[in-house]
């Protein structure tokens, strides 16, 4: 293991790394302040977390007003729910310059100011295409925080990266099902308007700021500084382990780049296909089912609160299924449990939407919670957290490249066909090829491993 990861495994380097002539245990490097920046980054984490998904699912329940409100068709409000994954793709695919050029304290800084920026902006921007653009840059702020919180975790927290990813999904789960729960009841406690309803979330990423701000500054005053990154050979920073180790996860030696070309990994494709159609997955339902619901006759309050079962479900099962997939070599059949449930849950939305209602959002909401297999795959697939970085990067930039025709064709089947059933016939399709890739990639294997032979 690089001595970068080893120094953060644990609050003190071993004997063999400790220099003889430089006190890193001296009192200028307290146990109390590396604490005190552990827990503030794990706080961090969790608030990056829970703005990653509130800008898409605080629109599903009011997606209705939103549409009559703007005059959105059926197709363009399909292309709303495809946002998401166009700047997921577009943009995520650039954090891992950013990170290396200016520090991933810094990028998720900036990707939290862009989400509450975006969220403001978005309802009172005045049309579409405002609507639009507001959006996109809410979800800029969510790619690039995406890409890069995995990849923290693996820097910092090497031997705990199933806790700590079952953490930040949990997080990540509640912040999705906060939003699916409350927007409706929020919109009518605010005076009943969609746009203080969706404005009012920008609140939550002003929150994480507050977090974020710090680490970022205190990172960019080392780099300023020019302290070298962690397992270097020069002098340790006064800053100690934790520092050290925040900077070397933007500065990863530059020969190790080219040596890790995912293009050339069946395991990267299968992953990056994996994460695309279980993200497509996702986006529908966060987009598309309370709509759904609604058409059978339910209330909007009700519609999002099956929505916010879904979302929720993530909670438990983002601790639950990280420490499973962990202490299996293969996680393949966790991949096939998954993909039964969300085939049952289409059956059910198929066949009897509001008659089985709560029991169909349950089993979606199992099935969606691929999501947190998927990081966790991405953090097992590589041994080195430069490896993460990158499998991160190219899994989930090439996955939300794949997710995007999936929420806009739902609109258009919908418009064309003037019901529910094709489209629900396309979800369960697609969670075949989704179960196959997904046992590809749970091999026990690793990319470098892979690219090496």
């Amino acid at each position: 293991m690089p001595v970068d990861e080893t120094r953060t495994l644990s609050p003190e380097p071993s004997t063999a790394q400790k220099p003889r002539t430089a006190p890193v245990d001296a009192p200028r490097t307290t146990p109390a302040y590396s604490v005190w920046l552990v827990r503030l980054m794990v706080v961090g984490l969790v608030l990056a977390a829970l703005n990653l998904r509130p800008a898409i699912t605080s629109l599903g329940p009011l997606l209705e007003e939103v549409r009559k409100g703007l005059g959105m068709s059926g197709a363009v409000a399909g292309l709303v729910t495809s946002v998401p994954s166009v700047c997921f793709a577009v943009f995520g695919i650039m954090a891992p310059r950013l990170a290396r050029r200016f520090g991933p304290a810094a990028i998720v800084c900036a990707g939290m100011t862009a989400i509450a920026v975006g969220l403001f902006l978005r309802p009172f921007a005045g049309g579409t295409a405002g609507f639009l653009a507001a959006s996109a840059l809410a979800l800029v702020g969510i790619a690039v925080s995406n890409i890069l919180l995995p990849a923290i975790v693996k820097q910092w927290f090497p031997d705990r990266v199933s806790t700590m990813t079952g953490l930040y999904s949990m997080a990540l789960a509640i912040g999705t099902s906060l939003a699916a729960l409350s927007t409706v009841p929020l919109t009518g406690a605010l005076g009943g308007s969609w746009q203080t309803g969706l404005a009012v979330w920008g609140v939550l990423a002003v929150l994480a700021l507050s977090v974020w701000v710090p680490l970022a500054v205190r990172h960019g005053r080392a780099r300023a500084q020019g302290r070298p990154s962690a397992g270097s050979s020069a002098k340790p920073s006064a800053d100690g382990p934790e520092v050290e180790a925040l900077e070397s996860a933007a500065e990863a030696p530059a020969a190790a780049a080219p040596a890790l070309r995912m293009v050339r990994s069946r395991t990267a494709w299968a992953l990056a296909c994996f994460f695309g159609l279980q993200a497509t997955a996702a986006y529908i339902t966060m987009g598309w089912m309370p709509q759904i619901f609604r058409d059978a006759g339910i209330s909007a309050g009700t519609s999002g609160m099956l929505l916010a079962l879904t979302m929720a479900m993530g909670i438990p099962l983002a601790f639950v299924i990280p420490r499973v997939a962990t202490r299996l070599t293969h996680q393949g059949p966790v991949v096939l449990v998954l993909g039964l449930c969300g085939l049952s849950g289409y059956a059910g939305l198929y066949l009897a939407p509001a008659g089985g209602a709560w029991v169909w959002a349950l089993l979606l909401g199992v099935s969606n919670c691929a999501f947190p297999l998927a990081l966790t795959m991405i953090g097992l697939r590589a041994r080195s957290h430069q490896g993460v970085v990158k499998l991160s990067a190219f899994a989930q930039s090439i996955g939300y490249l794949i997710s995007i025709p999936g929420p806009l064709l739902i609109g258009v089947l919908h418009d064309a066909s003037g019901g529910w059933g094709l489209p629900i016939a396309l979800m369960a399709a697609l969670m075949v090829p989704q179960m196959a890739v997904g046992v590809l990639a749970g091999r026990n294997r690793t990319i470098e491993r892979e690219l090496a032979v």
